[in-house]
């Protein structure tokens, strides 16, 4: 009976001691981890400021790589919501959600010196208000690097059996914040160095359009003028073949970039025309939507002349991309069609490849989708430029610039925020945009955007 009696004491020892222990134990917990990532802010902000890229840097699917994510709330900033189920005991279901992101995003430019993003965690570990803290502040010489401070923040309150998790805070959300900043860095690694803070972009739902097109390269040495002659001989074609087929072309030149090189740049003039069906050789034809281009497919030609066109294919087939052979050079096709992410460039036409970049950096941090093989890029010329008669430009054209994309929901935040796009007004830029990281970003009336 002494021996029980001795036993059942020291429990009691034992039990006083872990709630002593417990109590003087902190009521809440802190981790942080800090990296420095070769990106500018505004990319970093973007990729944390929604979540379609989580999966690919969280350390998620290295615990499991069956987790299944689900995205809900908004598509970008506070409001987002991104939840994940998982058959793996250790990491099981979960998710977070964007609470606050300082500042605004289109308050972030070259001048923002900082910025913080909170998400709110919802998942099994033990305590109350989790949240992560991602603070960003700009560094290096040109304030072209980031570094990320990624902390977790719990409360235990008065919950004694909470209190002793704080003894495994480097466990498991330690772990998760050193993996996925690692992977975070890896994933901005692949979004092209190029500043996108002045882009207005818009997503824009195309519809299928009839065109009819030619298909041509240039040697990227010989300048815009290259492009210009070109495109003027391209559309000598097509208006022949427009009048031979009894159609009408409805609208301004469409260029589809197949191929932007070092050396060459090969790619498709198109115009829109008013009909789908086409009377070639007496058949009526349905347009259809042009296939991928196959495997086996010759190399397109060299600069000067038409590419990626099928030799000795005769009027009224189809040649390996699916398109119709109306005449000499001319194809026919129904282009476009789905969602594109849009923007504008106002100057020459030098500033339409590094819009094009831009929307695809954009598209990266935001997670949208695209592949710029199987669905090309494309841009349209809304107005063109006008020249005095010394040959000199007085206005710079405009230009929509088009990246086909997926994945991506109805609006830009942009969009959601009712930002406008730069207008015609003023005088409008002659040059391409600056990479990320330059010294001077360019004016707003000079700016890419929707």
């Amino acid at each position: 009976m002494m021996r029980v009696f001795e036993f059942l004491v020291a429990l009691v020892i034992v039990a006083l001691i872990g709630v002593l222990a417990a109590v003087v134990m902190p009521g809440s917990g802190h981790v942080e981890r800090q990296l420095v990532i070769g990106k500018d802010m505004r990319q970093v902000y973007d990729v944390l400021d929604n979540y379609r890229r989580l999966p690919d840097y969280a350390v998620l699917r290295s615990l499991d790589p069956n987790v299944q994510f689900s995205f809900s709330g908004k598509s970008y900033g506070p409001g987002a919501e991104v939840s994940w189920t998982s058959s793996d005991a250790k990491l099981g279901n979960g998710g977070l959600t964007i609470a606050s992101a300082t500042p605004e995003f289109d308050k972030i430019d070259g001048n923002t010196k900082s910025a913080s993003i909170v998400w709110n965690l919802d998942n099994n570990w033990r305590g109350l208000d989790k949240h992560f803290t991602l603070d960003l502040e700009r560094q290096g010489s040109r304030g072209q690097l980031t570094q990320v401070t990624w902390s977790y923040d719990v409360s235990y309150g008065w919950n004694l059996i909470n209190r002793f998790a704080n003894l495994y805070i480097h466990g498991d959300p330690d772990a998760f914040i050193q993996f996925s900043l690692n992977n975070l860095q890896n994933v901005l690694a692949g979004v092209p160095n190029i500043d996108y803070s002045q882009l207005i972009p818009y997503i824009e739902q195309t519809q299928p359009t009839p065109v009819l097109m030619v298909s041509t390269s240039i040697e990227r040495k010989n300048g815009i003028e290259a492009v210009d002659d070109a495109v003027a001989k391209a559309n000598t074609e097509v208006q022949a073949a427009a009048k031979k087929l009894g159609v009408h072309v409805t609208g301004s030149r469409i260029l589809i970039t197949t191929n932007y090189g070092d050396q060459t740049f090969s790619f498709d003039v198109a115009y829109p025309i008013d009909s789908s069906t086409l009377t070639v050789n007496g058949q009526a034809v349905q347009l259809t939507a042009a296939a991928p281009p196959s495997l086996d497919a010759a190399a397109p030609a060299t600069a000067g002349s038409t590419a990626a066109v099928d030799s000795n294919v005769a009027v009224g087939s189809r040649d390996r991309y699916g398109r119709l052979v109306v005449d000499g050079n001319v194809r026919a096709t129904l282009a476009f069609g789905g969602a594109a992410l849009k923007g504008i460039w106002n100057g020459t036409f030098a500033g339409v490849p590094q819009t094009r970049d831009m929307l695809k950096a954009y598209a990266q941090t935001h997670g949208y989708k695209f592949d710029d093989v199987v669905n090309r890029p494309y841009d349209v010329v809304l107005t063109p430029e006008v020249k005095d008669a010394g040959g000199n430009i007085t206005t710079y054209a405009k230009y929509a610039v088009y990246l086909p994309i997926s994945n991506a929901p109805e609006k830009t935040p942009e969009q959601e925020a009712g930002l406008q796009p730069p207008s015609l007004e003023g005088a409008p830029a002659a040059a391409a945009p600056a990479p990320a990281g330059s010294a001077a970003a360019p004016a707003k009336a000079a700016s890419a955007g929707k």
